[in-house]
């Protein structure tokens, strides 16, 4: 397993954790056993956020006794009264189910405390002053929440939760499908502007959990992906994990094999997790623009030109310790020959000579 660092605490994160919205297809045994492995596994990170709540059963038996092996996300909106699951903005009956949903799980606190699923910035304001950030907040200095957290799919929305300068963690929708195109109501947001969101979140130390890394299987079927070609999971993966502020990637699973195909992730070779092949669909405006991906490695004067053009990007947002960050490096981008090959291998068209001239500018090295 490897690790990342929550920016505000440093906690150390799973790189990738487990996102169990379809969990209910297993029975409660099944369940069990799917944390207990994925624990043994050196996974850290849990969302729980099934569509029934009959798994909850299961995932307290196999917390019992290892509560402190799991960081586990718990959303404050997510409504189970019914016995399968609801989203509200109502404080009194998310308050409750919050409360619940700890009982159920066997623990009195939550490592990431969620504002959950807020999309519209009506919701957003509902929150906001309908009692439940002021709870949540109160749990924060209490301790019941020990980093606080929101989940949106909505650009917008995103920043307005970083605005408040309160929270540790968001959870974001993630995959090359919705930033590359406007085909699902999950990914909201234009390529660039979604980009510089990644980059905001690193900026302000806000760590993000990846959901909907597979696109909810489109990326995975070549006839349901609108770039007319299946990526695999490890590409997929690694594409959420190069971008800034990303420090876990949750799947979600239905049982121990969907987890040990996600786990085979750290079995695959460097080949198997390369995504340049988005160069040939991504569209014209992706054109241009460095994803981190590293498809331009190596540089024959050793310069990491993804951390090089990253740290760039995010020192212009106005990131403290991104310049700091950048000296560190080995190899700066006064280093480059202008020898081309950067240029040849990047699947984004990204002219890297004369970006490594624009950022050696910009650092004055």
């Amino acid at each position: 397993m490897e690790y990342r660092t929550v920016p505000r605490s440093g906690q150390k994160v799973s790189v990738i954790g487990l996102g169990m919205g379809s969990i209910h297809a297993a029975d409660a045994r099944e369940v069990e056993e799917t944390v207990r492995l994925a624990l043994d596994a050196g996974v850290n990170l849990f969302d729980f956020i099934p569509s029934e709540a009959a798994p909850f059963e299961g995932y307290a038996r196999a917390l019992k006794g290892q509560r402190d092996r799991a960081l586990m996300q718990v959303h404050i909106g997510a409504d189970y009264s019914s016995g399968k699951y609801g989203w509200t903005t109502d404080a009194a009956l998310a308050i409750s189910q919050f409360e619940e949903r700890l009982r159920t799980l066997g623990t009195d606190y939550a490592d990431f405390g969620f504002i959950h699923c807020i999309d519209e910035d009506a919701d957003f304001d509902q929150v906001m002053n309908g009692g439940i950030w002021d709870y949540a907040c109160r749990m924060k200095k209490e301790g019941v929440i020990r980093h606080l957290a929101f989940s949106t799919h909505d650009v917008g929305v995103a920043r307005r939760f970083l605005a408040t300068g309160a929270m540790d963690w968001g959870m974001f929708s993630l995959n090359p499908l919705y930033d590359y195109t406007d085909a699902s109501d999950y990914g909201k947001g234009e390529a660039d502007d979604r980009a510089r969101l990644y980059r905001e979140f690193e900026a302000a130390g806000v760590g993000i959990s990846v959901m909907k890394a597979f696109a909810g299987g489109q990326l995975l079927d070549a006839a349901a992906s609108p770039f007319g070609r299946a990526l695999t999971k490890a590409q997929c993966i690694q594409y959420a994990l190069d971008k800034p502020g990303v420090a876990s990637v949750l799947p979600g699973v239905r049982g121990k094999q969907d987890l040990l195909d996600v786990l085979a992730y750290f079995d695959a070779t460097a080949e198997e997790r390369d995504y340049s092949v988005l160069g040939e669909f991504a569209p014209p405006a992706a054109e241009g623009s460095c994803v981190y991906c590293n498809h331009c490695q190596p540089c024959p004067r050793g310069i990491q030109i993804g951390l090089a053009n990253k740290y760039y990007d995010l020192a212009r947002l106005g990131d403290a310790l991104a310049a700091d960050h950048y000296r560190e490096l080995e190899h700066h981008a006064g280093d480059c020959v202008q020898c081309g090959h950067c240029d040849t291998r990047c699947p984004f068209g990204v002219k890297q000579g004369a970006r490594m001239r624009e950022i050696a500018a910009y650092f004055g090295r």
